[in-house]
């Protein structure tokens, strides 16, 4: 008798608990943004995106050139190499795996960089979204901000990817520079060192880095 008012006391003060965290009149507010498509429409990635296609367009410039020296000295080898004697067909040999040799290493060098240049802007692009959602997310009052990516269907009027995309253009800023805002406002980096210490504030160059891994400014 005595084991079943315990549990029933325990019981009430669970429900006393649960009830005070979760008011029973509680009122959610959930939105989405496509982190894509706000990295491929704001202003800063469309710079970036025609920066990087520019690069993209002298490498890949740069690298034929190498290979039509390559190919060059391959069809000189097949087509004269019987007729060369063997210092020749040597020297000539020597010459096309040296080339070969430089292009192939130029070609992975080449595609590393720019591997490494989309995920750095990426992520600078990324980071500086990732603060203006937190800080529209706080400001109106959003329960939760979503990423489209990780939902299966979310309703066209909840999506704000194009008020992220208008309020990252105004700020007007070099891109990584954006920090977490206050009172609904975005402040630059040079204000997050004092974020910081804040008890309890996250760290900024921390926030949006899922997003960034999955978005890219090359698509």
């Amino acid at each position: 008798m005595r084991q079943r008012l315990f549990i029933g006391a325990m019981f009430g003060v669970f429900l006393a608990v649960t009830s005070a965290a979760v008011p029973a009149h509680a009122e959610f507010k959930f939105a989405y943004v496509d982190v894509q498509r706000a990295l491929n429409e704001c202003d800063a990635g469309k710079r970036a995106k025609a920066d990087f296609q520019g690069k993209v367009t002298t490498l890949e410039g740069r690298l034929q050139r190498q290979q039509n020296e390559v190919q060059s000295l391959k069809d000189e080898m097949e087509k004269k190499g019987m007729l060369m004697n063997q210092d020749q067909r040597q020297s000539l040999q020597d010459q096309y795996m040296e080339k070969l040799k430089n292009f192939e290493r130029d070609y992975k060098d080449s595609k590393d960089e720019l591997q490494a240049k989309d995920q750095e802007i990426t992520a600078k692009i990324v980071h500086d979204l990732a603060q203006v959602i937190r800080t529209l997310g706080e400001r109106d009052n959003y329960t939760m901000v979503f990423e489209k990516g990780s939902i299966l269907w979310g309703a066209p009027n909840i999506d704000i990817t194009d008020q992220v995309i208008r309020s990252y253009n105004a700020m007007h800023v070099a891109i990584g520079t954006v920090g977490e805002g206050a009172g609904g406002g975005v402040r630059p980096a040079s204000a997050q060192s004092e974020q910081r210490e804040q008890p309890g504030a996250s760290e900024p160059s921390d926030f949006g880095s899922q997003a960034a891994r999955k978005s890219t400014i090359s698509k």
